[in-house]
């Protein structure tokens, strides 16, 4: 798997590709940062942010964010599995970390909060 590194949410130019593990971390961010109907050509792909997660704040609610968001890690090409997931909402922002296990061999760690 080879991806195009990022920096303040744009792809870069010039540097050096990322490959296997460290593409599917970059792959799973850019995952997690496209917004359900965000997109034009594939409106019902992205994460949905604003139809399901904001607004959600108790704690049966956290359950299925949490879900929505691991989903969306699932469905990365080269993810195996995810390992050692914890979610948190607090000060109005709801966050998580976990690591996630590669078909290349390696862990990658993934935090992210919004």
């Amino acid at each position: 798997m080879i991806y195009r590194p990022m920096d303040n949410g744009d792809y870069t130019m010039g540097k050096p590709l990322l490959v296997d593990a460290a593409a599917v971390g970059q792959a799973i961010k850019t995952k997690l940062l496209l917004l359900k109907e965000e997109w034009w050509e594939q409106k019902e792909d992205g994460l949905p942010l604003f139809q399901n997660i904001l607004g959600n704040t108790n704690t049966s609610n956290l359950q299925a964010v949490d879900l929505l968001v691991q989903e969306r890690i699932l469905v990365t090409p080269n993810v195996s599995r995810i390992l050692d997931f914890e979610s948190r909402y607090q000060s109005r922002t709801y966050s998580f970390q976990c690591k996630v296990e590669t078909t290349f061999g390696a862990t990658v760690p993934v935090t992210y909060a919004f």
